[in-house]
C-alpha cells in the first residue's frame, strides 16, 4: 500500500519476480479495493499468492510514534512484519514510510542480542562491481562499538549477496591516515585491526571515492553521512544522465552519433539506474525486511523482492548471528561497553 505508486507497482513486481523465481509464494496485505483489481490483471499469481485484507494502510508523512500507536496489529505493514515474525514469511519488502517500518520492525522483530540499533544497508554499484554500504538512515551517530556492530553485519550481507569468502571492510572518514577522523571512527578502526576477524578482511579508513570506485566490498558508517552519500550518488546519477539526453539531442550531429553508439549509451543507463540497486535492507533484526524506494517502478520493487529472496536462500541471519557469536567470544569485553541505545528523535520507538 505505500510509495508513490502503491499496488500498481507492487502487483506487476510479484508477476514479474514469480516468472524468474518459480519456487517462490507471496503474501500480499493491502486494501481489498485497491489490490484485488491489481491482482486480477495476473491470473498466473492467483497459484503463488494469498491476499490478506487489512483495513488501516500505514500512510507516508505519519510519524513513527504516531504509527505504532495507531497502526499496530492491524496495518498491512503490522501484518506483513509480523508474518515474518510468525514464520509465515520469510522476509517482509515494503515501498512504504521508511521510519514506520523501521519503528514497527524493530518493535515487532526486536535486535538480536548482542545488537544495539539496526542498521540499513544499500547494494552500491561501483566500477569494479557492487558493494555493501551501511548505515544509510537508521541510526544518526554510532560509538565505535556500533560501528563494529554494523561492519560484521555487512560482511554478512556481502557473503550472502556476493558469495565473498572475506569480504574487505573500510570505514568512511575524512582520510585514509590513521591520525584522521572522529575518535569513534578511529577506535572502531583499531578495535577491527586488533579483532583478526576470520570472516572479513579490514582494510582501514576509505574516503568518499572510495565508495564508487569499490575499493573495498563493504563500507561503514553511521546514518547521517551514510543517507547524504547515497542521496547525493543517487542525485549525480540523475544529474549525468540529464546533461547525456540534453546533449544528444542538441544537434543532428549529436542525434546522428547517438544511433552509432546507442549500445554504448545504454549500457551507461542501465549502469546508472539506481531502481536496479533497489532495496534497502534492515540489519540486526531477528529477521528480514527489505525497504523499497518510494518511487521505484515495478522493475525496482522487483529488485527489492529478489534481494530479499537471495538473502533467505543464502541464510543471512544465520551467517550473521554465527560472526557475531565469534567477535564477542573472542572480545567479552565488546557488550560490557556498550551504551544504552536510544531513539535518535524523540520518537517511541
Amino acid at each position: 500500500m505505500g510509495g508513490d505508486h502503491g499496488p500498481n507497482v507492487v502487483v506487476p513486481a510479484l508477476a514479474a519476480v514469480a516468472v524468474r523465481r518459480p519456487d517462490i509464494r507471496f503474501i500480499v496485505y493491502g486494501r481489498e479495493e485497491a489490490v484485488r483489481p491489481e491482482l486480477d490483471k495476473f491470473p498466473a499469481l492467483a497459484g503463488k499468492s494469498e491476499f490478506v485484507h487489512c483495513d488501516v494502510a500505514v500512510r507516508m508523512d505519519d510519524k513513527p510514534s504516531q504509527a505504532l500507536r495507531h497502526g499496530r496489529w492491524k496495518s498491512s505493514m503490522w501484518k506483513a512484519i509480523e508474518a515474518v515474525k510468525s514464520d509465515a514469511s520469510e522476509a517482509c519488502v515494503s515501498a512504504g514510510n521508511t521510519g514506520a517500518l523501521m519503528a514497527m520492525s524493530k518493535f515487532c522483530l526486536r535486535t538480536m542480542a548482542t545488537i544495539d540499533r539496526p542498521a540499513i544497508a544499500a547494494i552500491w554499484p561501483t566500477l569494479r562491481g557492487e558493494s555493501v554500504v551501511l548505515d544509510v538512515g537508521a541510526t544518526i551517530g554510532a560509538d565505535a562499538h556500533q560501528l563494529i556492530d554494523f561492519a560484521i553485519l555487512g560482511t554478512g550481507m556481502a557473503r550472502s549477496i556476493f558469495g565473498i569468502d572475506r569480504p574487505t571492510v573500510g570505514l568512511l572518514n575524512v582520510g585514509v591516515e590513521e591520525i584522521k577522523g572522529q575518535e569513534e571512527v578511529k577506535e572502531a578502526g583499531r578495535m577491527l585491526r586488533e579483532a583478526a576477524m576470520a570472516s572479513m578482511t579490514y582494510h582501514g579508513f576509505v574516503e568518499g571515492d572510495d565508495i564508487g570506485k569499490g575499493t573495498v566490498d563493504v563500507v561503514v558508517t553511521e546514518g547521517f553521512s551514510g543517507n547524504i552519500a547515497l542521496k547525493t550518488a543517487e542525485g549525480t546519477a540523475r544529474q549525468i544522465a540529464g546533461y547525456l539526453r540534453a546533449a544528444m539531442g542538441r544537434t543532428l550531429m549529436a542525434r546522428i552519433g547517438y544511433l552509432f553508439a546507442r549500445g554504448a549509451f545504454n549500457t551507461l543507463r542501465e549502469k546508472m539506474d539506481v531502481s536496479r540497486a533497489n532495496g534497502g535492507v534492515f540489519l540486526g533484526l531477528n529477521g528480514i525486511v527489505v525497504k523499497s524506494h518510494g518511487g521505484a517502478d515495478s522493475e525496482g520493487f522487483a529488485a527489492a523482492v529478489e534481494l530479499a529472496y537471495d538473502m533467505v536462500r543464502n541464510r543471512l541471519l544465520d551467517r550473521i548471528e554465527a560472526d557475531l557469536d565469534l567477535f564477542h567470544a573472542r572480545n567479552p569485553q565488546s557488550t560490557t561497553m556498550k551504551k544504552p541505545a536510544v531513539a535518535d528523535d524523540g520518537e517511541d520507538r
